[in-house]
């Protein structure tokens, strides 16, 4: 299998609506973030149960009970770059106003990953003043999203 460069995979957000939280936009709908992105971090957290069982050896035993899929894309602010707009409009709000749809598609195109998510830690516009504006957020999955064979 060949090594695939990471700006391959593509990123891609959609307004939440929370009307129809499991109805997930069309492909048209999604904004790709990429634009001034040097930088996309996977924060995803995992939790897991070590406990020793007696039909082991007494030996603990790991098991992983939960997963949080989270990316952290970083770089410059571009305001008129829709899926950076739609991320910085989001920086005051609370609640189902910071939930958007989150895809992600693999560097080789042959599978996807859908599902909604919430928007945390916001920059958009902050760094030294002879520098560009910096941008960055950490958009976490609200459940495990969906798995499915990208079609042409």
């Amino acid at each position: 299998m060949a090594r695939q460069k990471n700006a391959l995979r593509g990123h891609f957000i959609a307004p939440f609506d929370p009307l129809k939280p499991t109805t997930a936009p069309e492909d048209v709908d999604y904004d790709e973030l990429a634009k001034y992105i040097s930088s996309i971090g996977d924060d995803t957290d995992e939790e897991t149960d070590d406990t020793p069982m007696y039909d082991g050896d007494g030996s603990k035993n790991m098991e992983v009970t939960s997963v949080s899929g989270a990316y952290s894309p970083e770089g410059f602010f571009d305001p008129e770059d829709p899926a950076q707009a739609l991320i910085a409009s989001m920086k005051y709000k609370i609640g189902d106003d910071r939930k958007i749809w989150h895809k992600v598609v693999s560097a080789d195109g042959a599978k996807q990953w859908v599902g909604p998510a919430t928007v945390t830690d916001i920059i958009a516009g902050a760094g030294d003043a002879g520098e560009y504006e910096d941008f960055s957020c950490t958009i976490t999955y609200n459940k495990i999203p969906e798995e499915t064979a990208v079609t042409p």
